[in-house]
């Protein structure tokens, strides 16, 4: 069960029901054809132009450009998330290439917040600290960089952190200081990670830790966003797990038809989208996807498509539902609470894992445009019609100067107080705060679907090849590449502990730091 379905705010959901089927097997699948951003619309191409310049500068003026933390959400005052800065981390490249910020503003601020986070405290205590054993926790103070309260020690969060830093480490490949430094703290902070240490029932990584009262009581089991989290332990050169636990988490797989889409199955689309941001799985196959003669970028594509027909088909009788307003994930909604709307009774739920698939629903009417969004490479045509149909529908109640804010429900068209956000009558719930953690996947696979470029700047990358590798992932691009590119990439020796100002630092701590390594 995700990890963002447990801990985030801690409401976990139904048990997925197991339903089993069966696959044509062949060797490789032909790589999924979709129309080229060349071929969008003018009209499509200056929505997309719009959409992610906002969201950009979401990320660019929210987040603090001195520690590189990054808010959860904003405008609610709140502590910084970790997966945040690895969005952010992810984002301030696109800029460059859409000329929103320099190369040297995104190199500055990308190296600003590797070497806050390779420098913040770590330890076994439970205050005062950033993080353990090279890990991170889940969110942290915006001032201090601190734990936040009792949060856990994250083992996804951390993996969304630095699959966003070591993109920057395969993308600032020049000879300026800056660049070099990013490549050496982005190596340093990988390294010193100790994936072995998180392993309590092996061979599966727990899901995280207290200091307070040790690891939780939840592993990485049954597909949901944790691929990247074993892809980036396997490719670990000094603390790697053993590659036996991919086997043990695709064997708690759920595949299923869900609404004529036959796919592994997971009801909030986050789970399908996130490890996709870093990774092109289009024509590479693990064990279990060569058995079922598909891959998982067409796997994403098929949940997507089955939670759009839920939609059409509207079994719940939410308002608005459509062929263009649709999207089920975990995003913010308005109140915990049960009303009777039109005659007839209704829950409804603040933040939650909402989701439709094969043996479990989670719907209460509530829409997050980050479903659409971080789904646009998987179905563009679908995708894309959704985004501008839901900001048209519902103009500036829902699209501002950042984008989507995160949700709205136009089922809850009452006169009640929301928790958060506000009513508009005659238009339904809408959310007031950006969420990180959403507004990263539709940058980001926006930028995918149109250029490639975070998919081709990671196939540079040697961990993420060798962690695919060792997952069993064969064919496509991942046969015709080493992932060694020139100046790219980090040297694999050890050098010499350069200045805080220009690269990690040498000194001790909890024995999750390692020396640093530059190129």
């Amino acid at each position: 069960m995700s990890f963002r379905l447990q801990l985030r705010r801690g409401i976990p959901l139904a048990l997925f029901a197991i339903v089993s089927a069966c696959g044509p097997r062949v060797t490789s699948p032909p790589v999924p054809t979709f129309p080229p951003a060349a071929a969008i619309t003018a009209r499509q191409t200056a929505f997309l132009d719009t959409l992610q310049r906002n969201t950009f500068n979401w990320f660019w003026q929210r987040t603090d450009a001195r520690t590189g933390l990054t808010p959860d959400r904003w405008p609610t005052k709140s502590f910084s998330s970790v997966a945040a800065i690895g969005f952010a981390l992810t984002a301030y490249p696109i800029g460059v290439e859409r000329m929103y910020v320099t190369r040297a503003q995104a190199a500055e601020r990308t190296l600003n917040t590797l070497r806050f986070l390779y420098n913040a405290p770590q330890g076994p205590q439970p205050t005062n600290v950033t993080g353990h054993k090279g890990f991170f926790y889940h969110f942290l103070d915006m001032e201090t960089g601190y734990r936040f309260q009792q949060v856990e020690l994250s083992t996804i969060d951390t993996s969304l952190l630095l699959a966003g830093a070591l993109f920057c480490q395969s993308y600032f490949d020049g000879n300026a200081a800056n660049e070099v430094a990013i490549r050496a703290y982005a190596d340093s902070l990988y390294r010193r990670i100790e994936w072995p240490w998180a392993i309590t029932k092996p061979p599966v990584l727990s899901m995280g830790w207290h200091p307070e009262r040790g690891f939780i009581d939840s592993h990485w089991e049954g597909y949901d966003e944790a691929m990247i989290v074993y892809i980036l332990a396997f490719g670990s050169p000094t603390h790697p797990i053993d590659p036996a636990a991919w086997d043990a988490w695709t064997s708690t797989y759920r595949w299923g038809d869900f609404y004529g889409y036959e796919h592994v199955n997971f009801a909030p689309l986050f789970g399908h989208q996130y490890s996709h941001i870093w990774v092109d799985f289009r024509g590479i196959q693990d064990a279990y996807m060569r058995g079922k003669g598909i891959d998982y970028f067409e796997n994403s594509r098929r949940a997507t498509l089955s939670q759009r027909a839920y939609a059409i088909a509207n079994p719940g009788g939410w308002k608005d539902y459509s062929a263009n307003i649709w999207g089920l994930t975990a995003v913010d909604g308005p109140l915990d609470v049960t009303l009777n709307v039109d005659g007839r009774s209704r829950q409804f739920y603040t933040y939650r894992a909402r989701g439709a698939a094969a043996g479990e629903i989670s719907d209460d009417g509530t829409i997050g445009p980050t479903a659409a969004g971080g789904s646009v490479p998987f179905a563009p045509e679908e995708t894309i019609s959704a985004l501008i149909a839901m900001r048209e529908k519902y103009g500036s109640n829902l699209f501002t100067s950042y984008g989507f804010l995160d949700s709205f429900n136009p089922t809850f068209d009452v006169e009640i107080k929301p928790q958060h956000g506000k009513v508009v009558r005659g238009a339904g719930w809408f959310d007031t705060d950006y969420l990180g953690i959403d507004q990263g996947p539709i940058i980001a696979m926006i930028e995918n679907y149109r250029s490639n470029l975070i998919w081709n700047t990671m196939k540079k990358n040697p961990y993420i090849i060798a962690g695919l590798k060792k997952a069993g992932f064969t064919g496509g691009w991942l046969n015709t590449t080493t992932g060694i590119a020139s100046r790219a990439q980090v040297s694999m020796k050890p050098a010499k502990a350069v200045s805080n100002q220009s690269g990690p630092a040498s000194r001790k701590s909890d024995g999750g730091r390692k020396a640093g390594f530059v190129p």
